[in-house]
């Protein structure tokens, strides 16, 4: 027996004709045309909404803790600089109080000084 072998015009109208039934097919089963379609849709949109106002909240949080965290920190340095400042001063403060403690200091040994001198000339006379 001979094996049939189709044209190439044979083969061009089946592949024609079966991509005109899979197009039907899907027209048939268009989502579209199905009436839960539109509320499946309004619940997906809802949900794309309400997951973009999360994300946008979670954005506008961590901007705050970011902020946040920032103006902590510029309190501490400035916290800090403030105490250096204070330490600072407090220590030329203490070499001040030293100094003018050595000059009174230098002041009753010159004057002490004097007065042996003085009592010494006393002596003399």
């Amino acid at each position: 027996m001979k094996k049939y072998e189709p044209s190439f015009a044979n083969r061009l109208s089946a592949a024609a004709k079966a991509k005109k039934t899979q197009i039907e097919n899907a027209r048939a089963v268009d989502p579209a045309k199905d009436p839960g379609f539109a509320e499946r849709q309004a619940a997906r949109q809802a949900l794309s909404v309400a997951r973009e106002a999360r994300a946008a909240e979670r954005k506008a949080a961590k901007e705050a803790e970011t902020l946040r965290k920032a103006a902590e920190r510029a309190a501490e340095a400035e916290a800090r600089a403030a105490a250096l400042v204070a330490e600072q001063e407090r220590l030329e403060a203490d070499a001040a109080e030293q100094e003018r403690r050595a000059i009174a200091v230098e002041a009753e040994r010159k004057a002490a000084r004097d007065a042996r001198y003085a009592a010494r000339k006393a002596r003399q006379k």
